[in-house]
């Protein structure tokens, strides 16, 4: 096995469909806190808004020949990104906006190695090279992590890699990790 690291064009995303796909019903079964919030989640719904709605994307795949075998999607986004209607279900917040300092917030969005690559240093790899892109921002001082609740072995992955639980929103659904 030999990966190689590729970073891919906006309008290639559909090389990561199946993949976004697989990460969708990956936290689902991994899911006990409304399960079915993720029931419309794929990569229609997650992927594509995102990446039209952000200021600068970064997405990254990990190769094993020619087939990608994992994937770190990284964007800069306005911080009002954040208030949108799944955000603010609940009253939940995706982040404080006051603490926030400049408009603008970074983000490693979506994150997922295939069964099989896990534990090999694939997502070492994908992890560094999104938060070196991430730190080429001066003015991105606030860089966040959501992940779904369930997801135990990537909540202790972020906190091995500096970056600490913020709080929970949607009573539990999502884990909110901030790297200050």
């Amino acid at each position: 096995m030999s990966i190689i690291y590729e970073v891919i064009s906006e309008d290639a995303i559909s090389y990561i469909k199946d993949l976004c796909n697989e990460l969708m019903a990956y936290q689902q079964s991994k899911a006990t806190v409304h399960p079915e919030l993720f029931d419309n989640m794929n990569f229609e719904t997650r992927m594509i808004p995102s990446v039209k709605s952000a200021k600068n994307n970064y997405i990254i795949v990990a190769k094993d020949g020619n087939e990608i075998v994992g994937y770190a999607y990284s964007n800069i986004s306005p911080k009002e990104t954040y208030s949108n209607d799944f955000a603010t279900l609940n009253c939940d917040a995706f982040f404080d906006f006051e603490s926030v300092k400049n408009n603008n917030v970074g983000s490693l969005s979506q994150f997922y190695i295939k069964d099989g690559y896990r534990r090999l240093g694939i997502g070492s790899v994908l992890f560094k090279k999104s938060m070196d892109w991430l730190n080429t921002f001066e003015h991105i001082s606030d860089i966040f992590i959501f992940v779904s609740e369930g997801n135990d072995q990537a909540l202790k992955f972020y906190q091995r890699k500096g970056f600490n639980i913020s709080h929970q929103i949607l009573d539990g659904f999502i884990t909110v990790l901030r790297n200050t």
